[in-house]
């Protein structure tokens, strides 16, 4: 076993364990030499699950946050409870002030739900990168992604705050991991906002090779088009993907679309969901 890999935060709980769904996301990724932390969902179930999967959060010697939206990084503060001082790493951007507009042009807080002074309180030590970086052995960050496909738009309703005012969010913070194994790279994605397939190719033109044993996370499907969906599914199947767990933002209709192209390689990664590599 190169890397174990367990769900804890997702919208949706395997059968048969005791433990709680919420709109987030968060890996406990159990590697030779160290265990990190991909993401901490909202936080509403985080601490629960970890405790029903028994996986000890003192154990982390890392954690690492895809981007700055609350179902993601909003578990941060009561995971640095239980840890202390631990290093997290992320985007330089991630503590931008983010905002969904809804349609009847309201606003909704979608940011990371704490100031970094609090967080460093707590025992947060930041390491903010923007580029591709091996950050524990056979563990290595994107950096940011650029966004070269057409269809891979990112989302519409997303703004951030610029000098008091509201801009499209490019959500330039949106980091994904590389999980190095024997028999090829395992693809951890946060919500794929950079698009699943920009991510692929950029992961591909750092590493030299494009050996992809498996890719796991959000693939940000729900609510894209179906010319978008169809066209995800033809380039993924340009690669010999072993596996394809999807979860969070990958949504029910993409998600059955890709269960029937992929088949067997599916896999719904709910909470309790354990893989190893």
């Amino acid at each position: 076993m190169d890397f174990k890999i367990t769900i804890l935060s997702e919208n949706t709980v395997t059968p048969q364990v005791e433990a709680l769904g919420e709109h987030g996301f968060s890996v406990f990724i159990e590697g030779e030499r160290e265990n990190v932390l991909f993401d901490t969902g909202q936080g509403l179930a985080i601490i629960n699950n970890s405790m029903a999967l028994n996986k000890n959060l003192r154990s982390i010697d890392k954690i690492v946050l895809s981007h700055g939206h609350k179902d993601h990084s909003g578990g941060l503060a009561k995971v640095l409870q239980i840890k202390g001082d631990v290093e997290v790493i992320g985007h330089p951007n991630v503590f931008k002030t983010r905002y969904r507009l809804k349609k009847d042009g309201k606003k909704k807080y979608v940011g990371l739900p704490f100031h970094r002074s609090y967080l460093e309180g707590l025992g947060a030590r930041f390491n903010l990168i923007k580029e591709f970086t091996e950050i524990s052995k056979d563990i290595y960050v994107t950096g940011e992604v650029p966004r070269k496909n057409p269809l891979e738009k990112g989302d519409p309703d997303l703004y951030a705050e610029v000098d008091g005012k509201l801009v499209p969010d490019p959500l330039e913070d949106d980091l994904s991991l590389v999980l190095d194994t024997k028999k090829g790279m395992v693809i951890v994605l946060g919500c794929a906002h950079s698009g699943v397939i920009n991510i692929i190719e950029h992961i591909i033109g750092k590493k030299g090779n494009n050996r992809i044993r498996g890719i796991i996370g959000g693939t940000h499907l729900k609510g894209t088009s179906s010319e978008q969906i169809e066209w995800t599914i033809k380039e993924l199947e340009k690669y010999s993907i072993e596996m394809l767990g999807v979860s969070h933002c990958t949504g029910m209709d993409a998600s059955l679309i890709l269960s029937q192209k992929f088949k067997e390689k599916f896999l719904p990664c709910n909470v309790g969901t354990v893989i190893e590599f």
